[in-house]
């Protein structure tokens, strides 16, 4: 077994690192504030040819893999961008350029990659419902073929990065749930021209007030008649369950990525405060109650990183990693979580003024036990599948 990273990540997590720290809490805290995109690192990110880490180089990307980008990720949240380094390496590096460039046809990745590569054209993903939830084999989006089109209507919930997508990947039935046999067949993934059409009318959206990451907005999207041309679908019509996993278990193994970035920054700030803060005249960080809660997180974020990579490898030789994909979210989200509680509490009454990144810190870490799959769901799962317990769900 080899531990160590090759040469390309390591590259690229310098690279990131270099770009991040750039940017201090005071930027991000703005531009959270401001529910503004981080649009100067963003293209400080593309023009290093960081976010075309997984495109094929002869569309313009680096030709690395899904490691690459979960480095990335990484290295950007640890660097100061903390949960706000998520969506920038989701929605498009990855919800796009990932999934174009292993399902898609000759033709749309000549189309799609080098847009992507260049900065040009950015994506965002859309699969939850209302009514379904985190069950997507419930969803009722339903694609309907008509000529040379697909006819969509339905409503999704919780889409990041809509007002910023020239097209959305979109999960939709074109075989009711309840028809469907299997009921993982019957559906159909579709690229969305979203600039399209909204100027047509047929596809609107209405942004949710949230509690963080409000460097991106989250909407609820209403489809009512979005007209796709059938050559537009990814991978194959009725198939689309094969795609949907393809871009789910590298949505968690890159949300574990996040966690462990994530938890090392606040690690940092938790543990810098705790070396100078000393008001009983020694620093509060040589009191056992305050250093070993945070050298727990530590080795927590350090085992959620070795199960972020693993499954990250796995996929990228396109071996079976849901097990590892779900243990590395959920290790990763909770290490995330525990690191802001613990450095709430290291600072005290401090953390809840807005001069500190705490708060921030604290609001963006709970939401990645819930996202992109609640823990419960996780747990289930593992015990179904890895222990053999009767399904409970």
């Amino acid at each position: 077994m080899d531990f160590d990273l090759p040469e390309s990540a390591t590259a690229v997590r310098e690279g990131v690192r270099a770009i991040a720290e750039r940017y201090d809490q005071a930027y991000w805290d703005r531009c959270d504030a401001d529910k503004r995109w981080p649009q100067e690192i963003w293209e400080e990110l593309i023009k290093g040819g960081w976010t075309a880490l997984a495109i094929p180089e002869e569309y313009g990307g680096a030709g690395q893999g899904l490691l690459e980008l979960a480095v990335a990720l990484e290295s950007l949240a640890a660097g100061g961008a903390g949960g706000a380094a998520s969506f920038m390496y989701l929605l498009t590096p990855a919800f796009g350029g990932l999934t174009i460039a292993r399902h898609g046809t000759a033709e749309q990745r000549r189309e799609f990659l080098p847009k992507i590569a260049a900065g040009e054209l950015e994506t965002c993903f859309a699969v939850t419902e209302p009514d379904a939830g985190s069950n997507a084999i419930a969803i009722a989006t339903q694609a309907t073929r008509d000529g040379d089109d697909f006819v969509v209507r339905g409503q999704k919930i919780w889409i990041s990065g809509v007002e910023r997508a020239d097209f959305l990947v979109l999960v939709t039935r074109t075989v009711p749930a309840a028809e469907a046999r299997p009921r993982v067949n019957g559906f159909t993934v579709l690229l969305v021209d979203v600039r399209e059409a909204v100027a047509a009318g047929t596809l609107t959206y209405r942004p949710i007030p949230k509690l963080g990451t409000n460097t991106v907005a989250s909407s609820m999207v209403f489809l009512d008649g979005v007209r796709v041309p059938a050559d537009r679908v990814l991978g194959e019509v009725d198939q689309g369950f094969a795609v949907l996993w393809d871009i789910l278990n590298p949505e968690r193994i890159l949300a574990a990525a996040a966690g462990v970035g994530f938890g090392e920054l606040v690690l940092k700030i938790a543990c810098d405060y705790a070396r100078d803060r000393a008001p009983f005249g020694r620093p509060i960080g040589a009191n056992q109650a305050v250093a070993f809660p945070l050298a727990r997180v530590k080795a927590q974020v350090e085992l959620a990183r070795l199960m972020a990579y693993k499954a990250a490898w796995l996929w990228d030789r396109h071996r079976p990693c849901g097990a590892e994909a779900n243990i590395a979210k959920l290790t990763a989200a909770d290490a995330a979580w525990q690191a802001a509680d613990r450095a709430f509490q290291t600072h005290g009454g401090m953390a809840y003024s807005l001069e500190y990144p705490v708060a921030r810190f604290f609001r963006d870490a709970r939401i990645g036990k819930n996202i992109p799959v609640a823990e419960e769901l996780v747990l289930a799962h593992i015990a179904q599948h890895e222990l053999g317990l009767p399904k409970s769900y």
